[in-house]
């Protein structure tokens, strides 16, 4: 009996659809990057329910024909390429026609489109593979395409996507990687009949700052420096942040030939290029535009072509890393002295002064171990030689604590034990096995997660008025993230009132923020939250009450009371986790008895 069987159309591009598209964001991408393959100027995104509901996109491009239309939704149907070797050459955003027909496979998508050459258009209405209906229609130029009730006939698909303020940060990300590329190009987002960004044609300077910009805040882009440099084998050009500007919070993009990229080997470049110059957790923000020949990058290795294989990354590391590095010299506050230049120094000299070759008297019998006596006989050490006896052999290896503290690990603890505190940071506590060494910032950062995270849970936080309320002033992506978590924000303690579509007013602060600015402690949570993928409310009530604790916890510097200190190891070594912090930085490390020995 014969097992082996084809599947069906259908099947096979629900199987397909699963590459391509992932989540609303992957139709986004693929509606909006064929919309541009099309020449359009202006381009519109309507979106309702996180794209769940409804998925529109609106272009004034070329349109297409009543034949075109109908097979622009078979798989493998492009106007892009023509045969394999046209792989190697590729000038559009899509190449495997594969896009419409993966939509159209898990969604139910209507499309009208015209020609500027014909008088009337076409709708073409498909839900699941099949053809609903084919009639002429009365419709501008260009296309409208909606895609409704995505994944509705793969429920499994549709109950694993996410809330719909994570898959709406996923769009508008998605929905960058398209804009900062295309400056030239107006573009529309609509969210539930609300206007979220709205990017008027320009330069990719006035792009970047229509999209990070604030009009609350100084402006985006003057913390950039220009990076530009033609090579024959590429021509790199964007802007990169001035080290004294860089924060922990990076907005990092890569594009080539007019594609969003991501590209580890690359971004290493521009880290080794800001070398020496960052703090500690800082990383640098940078809009970095990449132009070369398209049958020198391969970027059919993914349906997401979002990762592009370069035939030659070593030489464009090089590139690259040296483009960032003159750029940031360019614009350094020290001026540099070049030393391979000479005569740029002019030192005025009266006239008629004679200039003599300075003369040097070199003694090449000089030897400061053997003649040194000869030569200064009153400065010679007697015997020096034995200042250095009994260091023959070398040191013994310098104390490591041991760090292996186990969980089951019992450190008993007396309430008499010696305890002092080292340079306002450490405290040391006496024990029968040796020395404890504890952290006190992060001591203090476990206790207060711990409390923290349970005012969460039952919604508890207390909260402290502030006297003169604050703005704070968010980006498209965070207002939507702030509009996530505010529940759990006002219940730890958090006061917030939306003032504009685009800031909240600041009204009331956790009682355990004392008198700190709010602004950088949401600032902060929102930044981890995002950063650390949390899209569950278990997770980001960890990131919330992590970064308080972080803002809240015992500054290093200062100094404690016996009973303070006393009362804080009591409270860690309560904690059922009290060997690392909630991210897992070391809080306590022992040293024994036996390792104090060895160095005697």
């Amino acid at each position: 009996m014969d097992i082996i069987h084809l599947l069906p159309d259908s099947v096979a591009n629900q199987i397909a659809a699963g590459e391509v598209i992932q989540r609303p964001a992957s139709c986004l991408k693929e509606l909006v990057e064929n919309s541009l393959d099309a020449g359009a100027k202006r381009v519109q995104v309507i979106v309702r329910d996180a794209g769940r509901t409804l998925l529109q996109v609106i272009d004034d491009g070329v349109g297409m024909s009543e034949m075109d239309a109908r097979l622009a939704f078979e798989r493998h149907a492009t106007s892009k390429i023509r045969e394999a070797q046209d792989l190697f050459s590729l000038r559009t955003m899509g190449f495997r026609g594969e896009a419409l027909a993966s939509i159209c496979a898990v969604a139910q998508v209507e499309m009208t489109t015209r020609r500027a050459e014909d008088e009337t258009g076409t709708l073409i209405e498909i839900h699941g593979s099949d053809v609903v209906r084919q009639e002429p229609c009365v419709c501008p130029v260009g296309t409208n395409i909606k895609v409704s009730n995505l994944f509705f006939n793969v429920p499994v698909r549709r109950k694993f996507l996410k809330t719909d303020q994570t898959e709406l940060r996923n769009l508008l990300t998605e929905f960058y990687h398209i804009v900062l590329v295309y400056p030239k190009v107006a573009f529309t987002f609509v969210h539930n009949d609300e206007i979220i960004l709205e990017l008027p044609a320009g330069t990719e300077k006035q792009r970047i700052e229509a999209v990070f910009g604030n009009p609350k805040r100084n402006v985006y882009t003057s913390a950039f420096v220009d990076v530009n440099t033609e090579t024959e084998l590429v021509s790199i050009r964007g802007f990169v942040i001035k080290p004294e500007n860089a924060t922990r919070k990076a907005e990092q993009y890569f594009f080539v030939n007019g594609r969003y990229m991501r590209h580890p080997y690359f971004l290493k470049a521009i880290q080794t290029a800001y070398s020496g110059m960052l703090s500690a957790d800082y990383q640098p923000s940078f809009f970095i535009y990449f132009t070369i020949a398209p049958e020198a990058i391969d970027v059919n290795i993914h349906p997401t072509k979002t990762e592009i294989k370069f035939a030659d990354e070593q030489a464009i590391f090089q590139i690259l890393m040296a483009a960032v590095r003159e750029a940031l010299g360019k614009f350094t506050l020290a001026p540099q002295i070049d030393f391979d230049t000479q005569g740029n120094i002019d030192i005025p000299l009266p006239k008629d002064t004679p200039v003599s070759r300075p003369q040097v008297t070199v003694d090449p019998t000089y030897n400061p171990f053997h003649t040194r006596g000869a030569i200064y006989p009153d400065r010679a050490p007697k015997n020096w030689e034995s200042l250095y006896e009994g260091f023959s052999q070398p040191l013994s290896d310098p104390i490591t604590p041991n760090t292996q503290i186990t969980q089951n690990t019992q450190i008993p603890l007396s309430d008499s034990a010696p305890i002092w505190q080292y340079k306002s940071k450490y405290i040391f506590v006496q024990t029968e096995n040796g020395l404890l060494l504890i952290n006190q910032h992060r001591a203090h950062i476990a206790i207060l997660y711990a409390q923290l995270l349970e005012q969460l849970t039952h919604a508890q936080g207390a909260m402290q008025q502030l006297l003169f309320p604050e703005v704070l002033s968010l980006q498209a992506d965070e207002m939507i993230l702030a509009a996530q978590l505010l529940p759990d924000l006002q219940a730890i303690g958090f006061d917030l009132e939306q003032l504009s579509p685009d800031s909240y007013s600041i009204q009331g602060i956790p009682a355990q923020l004392a008198n700190q600015s709010p602004l950088p402690v949401l600032q902060h949570i929102l930044q981890q939250v995002r950063e650390r993928g949390a899209d569950t409310q278990a997770e980001w009530r960890e990131q919330i009450a992590l970064s308080l604790a972080e803002n809240a916890a015992i500054p290093y510097g200062r100094s404690l009371t016996e009973a303070e200190m006393r009362d804080l190891v009591k409270g860690l070594m309560a904690l059922p986790q009290y060997r690392h912090t909630p991210d897992g930085k070391t809080i306590v490390s022992l040293l024994t008895d036996e390792e104090i020995a060895k160095r005697f």
